[in-house]
């Protein structure tokens, strides 16, 4: 039965609400309440949601509003630095998560092209669940908020890589789309930077007193450029980005920051919930065992690659597990890189639906360990809840 896009906000927020509600008395996490209200009210149990695809798309608007914040709390020298220290963090971690998928997909019986779609949706940690469990202290001033930062940053620049690489196998591409878009993000920054400086900055200071528009500002200048970064081969995601990063180190980026989080946690509430509601219960006697086996390894291997990784650079042992826990899952690129390939028939439902498993699981289960562990702005405990 079809239901108004209204019904589905309605059933979405309301039971958000009351769930997140339940959440809080039992102190459990309130990311972990989207994702099984979008099981219960999915096609797969109640069918209340039905068009869950529709709702995804709409959902990802909340990621792109995630990059862009993220840029207006980044200075430019210090993203630079601290690219430049994760770099081999992420290149070598990338490499062994690819191994891991890759090996276990080879044992689980998959084919070489499913192995190789398994070992590149596994290299890649959850922009999502890594920066909304880090307390705004950490993410703003601390060194380990710059370096989870600029560890998941160079992730989603592999991960277009990997997008590029599965749509050219697909549409006989060719090395000139990979050149096309390694010009394109230089060429995007340095557009952005000089526009920004003779148009966005001289209007924001002249009108600078009417919050209206500077709010709308924001979200045209977002949009826009993500709208952009896609159209050049990019992604949404780094288009804003860079949004946010050229008007960093203007006043106004605290003001634009606080004002569009709210609009932020809207769309991440769909995320969650489309999550949820697009995971298809009857696939699970098939893929059970094969999707608690990975998830397992995940949960198990991410941290403890992260933690050597980064003591290799020199960092500390408890900042190293502790970025290890936080990035201890797959990411929402494994998602995107799922349905690129399955809707390219390069993977069968069984290694689709195993990632996708895999997913809710290391997203639920990371989620517990973070929140229990570490200090982050929805701990149970007020010991470890930092805003």
């Amino acid at each position: 039965m079809e239901h108004s896009l209204f019904f589905s906000f309605f059933i979405i927020f309301s039971g958000a609400a009351i769930l997140a509600t339940i959440s809080l008395y039992t102190h459990q996490p309130i990311i972990v309440a989207y994702v099984a209200l979008g099981i219960l009210a999915g096609p797969s149990v109640m069918g209340w949601v039905s068009d869950a695809q529709h709702l995804s798309e709409i959902a990802h608007i909340g990621i792109v509003f995630l990059l862009f914040l993220l840029g207006l709390d980044m200075q430019p020298k210090s993203l630079a630095h601290v690219l430049k220290k994760a770099s081999l963090v992420a290149i070598a971690s990338s490499a062994v998560f690819f191994a891991l998928g890759y090996g276990a997909a080879l044992g689980f019986g998959f084919n070489q092209t499913e192995a190789l779609i398994t070992g590149a949706a596994l290299m890649f940690s959850s922009t999502i669940i890594g920066i909304k469990l880090l307390p705004t202290t950490v993410l703003h001033h601390k060194h380990m908020g710059e370096l989870m930062v600029g560890l998941l940053l160079l992730q989603d620049m592999i991960a277009i890589i990997t997008l590029l690489a599965i749509g050219s196998a697909t549409s006989g591409g060719s090395l000139q789309d990979f050149a096309i878009t390694a010009i394109a993000l230089p060429c995007l920054i340095i557009a952005s930077y000089l526009f920004v400086k003779w148009v966005i900055l001289p209007l924001l200071t002249k009108f600078d007193l009417f919050h209206e528009y500077l709010f709308l500002m924001a979200i045209g200048w977002c949009l826009g450029l993500a709208e952009l970064g896609a159209y050049v081969g990019l992604s949404k995601e780094m288009g804003a980005f860079v949004a946010g990063i050229t008007l960093a180190t203007h006043p106004v980026a605290q003001f634009m920051t606080e004002k569009l989080k709210p609009i932020r946690d809207f769309f991440l509430v769909l995320f969650f919930f489309t999550l949820g509601a697009g995971f298809k219960l009857h696939v699970l006697a098939d893929i059970w065992l094969y999707a608690i086996i990975l998830s397992v390894l995940v949960l198990a291997i991410k941290p403890i690659t992260f933690k050597l990784l980064l003591n290799q650079q020199a960092e500390k042992d408890t900042l190293s597990w502790d970025i290890g826990f936080r990035l201890g899952q797959i990411s929402e690129f494994s998602l995107l890189i799922t349905y690129l390939a399955i809707g390219s028939q390069l993977i069968g439902e069984n290694a689709a639906h195993t990632i996708q498993a895999t997913a809710v699981i290391t997203f639920i289960v990371s989620t517990y360990i973070v929140i229990f562990k570490y200090p982050n702005p929805i701990a149970p405990s007020s010991r470890l809840r930092r805003d």
